[in-house]
């Protein structure tokens, strides 16, 4: 296959092989609603700190685990193609794979910017090092988890959108397409571009948008996208 611009998106079935919880699957996170409030704008201004507590616990979790082969097969596509990742995710383990091209709709758990405006006093903050009340941006305002929360928009669609729209290939892995505006990027490919959707779940909606359908994990998945490259 000649150089090709593979865009991906991506969403939490990639990273649970790695040991961090899904989200609209069963058990998933979202499923518990106490969870749906503690990532919240509603939590985040009405009791901050067990907001806070709840990131904290989910920065700490992620600073324990690792990249799995998934994410480092995707990062050595990059050694043969251009490669974009839309991820859903806010976990850092596509970066840590190798990837170098990342737009994380999501926010991301590894920074923390002002409560003031969740697009100001953006900054790296330790994985292992609690947000606390009293902890200030340098705005002066109260730090918060770089996190797009239930009761927030989206940023960065409009980007998205454009690398899903012009891409050569594009691969969906490990999200159930619930969660929108996401869910609609499935839209946006071209209908002659190949497209792949990797997921041990029913995906009718990208069958019927002509997307081959890996019945697996992401792992598996990943290696029989790499071997069907090869037929195109």
């Amino acid at each position: 296959m000649t150089r090709q611009h593979i865009v991906f998106l991506t969403g939490a079935g990639i990273s649970a092989e790695s040991g961090l919880s899904t989200f609209r699957g069963k058990d998933g996170l979202w499923t518990k609603e106490e969870f749906q409030y503690l990532a919240s704008t509603d939590c985040l201004y009405e009791h901050t700190q067990k907001c806070l507590d709840f990131y904290n616990m989910r920065r700490k979790q992620l600073a324990e685990v690792e990249p799995n082969e998934a994410h480092r097969l995707i990062a050595e596509l990059e050694k043969e193609h251009e490669v974009t990742i839309i991820t859903q995710n806010v976990d850092n383990l596509h970066e840590r794979a190798g990837s170098s091209h990342v737009i994380h709709i999501h926010g991301e758990l590894t920074k923390v910017c002002s409560m003031n405006n969740r697009t100001t006093c953006v900054k790296e903050y330790p994985l292992t090092t609690p947000i606390m009340v009293g902890d200030k941006a340098e705005d002066g305002a109260q730090l918060r988890p770089y996190i797009v929360m239930f009761g927030e928009y989206v940023d960065s669609m409009n980007v998205a959108v454009d690398y899903v729209s012009n891409a050569d290939i594009f691969v969906v892995i490990g999200t159930s397409l619930q969660v929108y505006p996401a869910a609609g990027f499935i839209n946006y490919a071209h209908h002659l571009v190949p497209k792949f959707v990797i997921d041990p779940g029913e995906m009718e909606k990208c069958e019927q948008l002509g997307f081959t359908h890996f019945k697996t994990t992401a792992t598996e998945g990943m290696k029989m996208l790499i071997e069907a490259f090869k037929e195109l």
